[in-house]
C-alpha cells in the first residue's frame, strides 16, 4: 500500500491526527513535547484508499532528553519511504523559526508535500493561516485534529495524491492486513526489547538508548521470517506503578498492558546479566492473568559470567530464572544477545513451533482419560465444612475463536460442586495434564463449573432454611 508519512516540529499534533485518520488510539497524544520517538505504524481507516500511515517524532525543537538526533533520522528514514508527506503545522502558534527550517529540508524530499495547518479551532486561527502561505507550498488544508473538523477535506487531498498509486485489486488488502502471528516484547525498562527487534528486523527501526524508558508506545512491525508473517510489537518497559514519573509513562504502561491483551504470544525480555527482579515477575504475572502464550528472551547472554564455560552459564542461567519465575513454566527459554544478533532468529522459530503445538488439542475422550486418571491417583482433598470431596463426570476443550492464530484450549470441567475443588488441586490437575499433553509455550487454563444447578439448589436452599431455625 502507499505511504503517508506525518512530520513537523514537537506538540503540533502529529500523533493526534495519526489517530483521526487511523480511527482509533494508537499513538499517545500529550502536550509534552517530544512524546512521540519511533516511528509508528498503522493503516488508514478513513481514506477512501488504503494506505499506511507513519506517524515521526517532532523534529527540532530542541528536545532536551538526548533523543534529538535519533528522531531527525527516524523522520529522514520515513520521508524517504514515504509517497506522500503531510507536514503539520501549529496554527495557534503561528509560523516558527523551525517550521522555516524544516520547510526547507523537505523542499529537497522526493514525496509529493501537502501542507497541513493544525489546530484551527476556530475563525480567529483560520484567519492566521495565511502566513504559512510563505513556505512555499503549493497544496495546503487546515483542520483541527483534536476537534475533527476538515478531515474530510483532507482526506480528499490524500486521495488525490495515492489513489493513482493504489492496486485496484481485493488480494493486495487482504495481504496488507494479514499481520501473522502478533508477538508483543514485554519487559522492565532498559531490558533489551528494542535492540531485541532491531536485531530481530536486521534494521535500526526502533531507537535504542541506555536511557530507560525511551520507547513509549506501542510500535507494530511487519515482518516475514521464513515465509511467514510476523507483527512485532515493541512496547514500553513496564516500571512499578509507584515509580511512573509522569502520565506519559501512564498512558505507556496502558498502551503496553493493551498491546499483551491483543498479542498472539508474548516475549518476556529478561536482562540476564541483572538477573530476575521483582518488576521482571509482575509483568510475568501479568502474561499468566491474560493466559498468553510465552516466551521467556533471557538477553545479554554474553554478559553472564562470560568467562565460565557455555554450558555451565547455560544450567545456571535456567536454574535462576525457573526458580525466580516458577508460575511462568510452560514458557520455554531463548538464550540470546540483541547487542551481537547471536540467537534472535530462535525467539520466531520458538513461536512457530508453538504455534504448530497449540493446534494439536487433545479430543474429548482423550482429555478425559487423562483427568480421570489424575483424579483416581490423587483424589481431592474432603472438604471440611462439606464432609465430601469433588468428583470429576466430565471434561470437554474449548477455544475462543477470537485467538484462532495460537489457540489457548479452556479446559471445562464438570463437577458436583466446583466449591469443593481448593486451587492447589486445580495446580496439580493442570500440571499432570501438561505432562501427558505438553505444549510448550501454551498456558493451561481451567474452568471448574458445578453440574446442572438445578439437581443442588434445592437441597442448599433446604438446608439454609433448617439452619436458620
Amino acid at each position: 500500500m502507499p505511504t503517508v508519512a506525518i512530520v513537523g516540529r514537537p506538540n503540533v499534533g502529529k500523533s493526534a491526527l495519526f489517530n483521526r485518520l487511523a480511527g482509533r488510539k494508537i499513538a499517545i497524544v500529550h502536550d509534552q513535547p517530544g512524546v512521540t520517538r519511533d516511528r509508528i505504524t498503522a493503516p488508514s481507516n478513513i481514506t477512501e484508499t488504503p494506505c499506511t500511515l507513519i506517524d515521526t517524532g517532532g523534529i527540532g525543537g530542541n528536545i532536551d532528553d538526548g533523543f534529538e538526533d535519533l528522531v531527525t533520522i527516524e523522520a529522514d528514514i520515513a520521508m524517504q519511504t514515504a509517497d506522500l508527506i503531510l507536514f503539520i503545522v501549529d496554527a495557534q502558534d503561528g509560523l516558527t523559526a523551525t517550521d522555516q527550517a524544516l520547510a526547507q529540508k523537505l523542499r529537497k524530499a522526493n514525496p509529493p508535500i501537502l501542507l497541513v495547518v493544525n489546530k484551527v479551532d476556530d475563525r480567529k486561527h483560520e484567519n492566521a493561516t495565511a502566513d504559512f502561505a510563505k513556505l512555499g507550498f503549493d497544496d495546503s488544508v487546515f483542520v483541527s485534529a483534536e476537534h475533527g473538523r476538515n478531515i474530510h477535506s483532507l482526506c480528499e487531498h490524500i486521495d488525490n495524491v495515492i489513489g493513482p498509486l493504489a492496486s485496484e485489486t481485493d488480494h493486495v488488502a487482504a495481504e496488507a492486513e494479514a499481520t501473522g502471528i502478533k508477538i508483543t516484547i514485554v519487559g522492565k525498562p532498559n531490558a533489551g526489547k528494542s535492540s531485541l527487534v532491531n536485531a530481530i528486523l536486521k534494521d535500526e527501526r526502533t531507537i535504542v538508548s541506555d536511557i530507560a524508558g525511551t520507547t513509549r508506545d506501542a510500535v507494530d512491525l511487519p515482518y516475514t521470517f521464513q515465509d511467514e508473517k510476523f507483527t512485532l510489537i515493541d512496547t514500553a518497559g513496564l516500571r512499578p506503578r509507584g515509580k511512573r514519573i509522569d502520565s506519559v509513562e501512564v498512558f505507556s504502561a496502558m498502551r503496553t498492558e493493551k498491546a499483551v491483551r491483543r498479542a498472539d504470544l508474548c516475549v518476556l525480555v529478561i536482562d540476564l546479566a541483572a538477573g530476575v527482579s521483582a518488576q521482571d515477575r509482575k509483568i510475568a504475572r501479568v502474561i499468566v492473568e491474560e493466559k498468553k502464550p510465552c516466551i521467556i528472551a533471557l538477553n545479554k547472554f554474553d554478559l553472564y559470567h562470560p568467562d565460565a564455560p557455555h554450558k555451565d552459564r547455560l544450567e545456571e542461567a535456567t536454574d535462576h530464572v525457573r526458580r525466580e519465575l516458577f508460575f511462568l513454566q510452560y514458557a520455554p527459554f531463548v538464550v540470546c544477545s540483541a547487542k551481537t544478533g547471536n540467537s534472535v532468529e530462535r525467539i520466531l522459530k520458538q513461536a512457530l513451533k508453538i504455534r504448530k503445538g497449540a493446534q494439536n488439542i487433545p479430543p474429548t475422550a482423550q482429555l478425559n482419560r487423562i483427568l480421570q486418571s489424575a483424579f483416581e491417583a490423587n483424589p481431592p482433598p474432603i472438604n471440611a465444612s462439606a464432609k465430601k470431596r469433588a468428583k470429576l463426570y466430565y471434561a470437554t476443550a474449548a477455544t475462543n475463536e477470537r485467538y484462532s492464530v495460537i489457540p489457548v484450549p479452556t479446559i471445562v470441567l464438570f463437577v458436583n460442586d466446583k466449591r469443593l475443588m481448593p486451587p492447589s488441586y486445580e495446580a496439580y490437575l493442570a500440571n499432570r495434564y501438561r505432562e501427558a499433553h505438553p505444549a510448550a509455550g501454551i498456558p493451561v487454563v481451567l474452568s471448574v463449573r458445578s453440574r446442572d444447578r438445578r439437581e443442588w439448589e434445592p437441597r442448599a436452599k433446604k438446608i439454609a432454611k433448617k439452619r436458620a431455625r
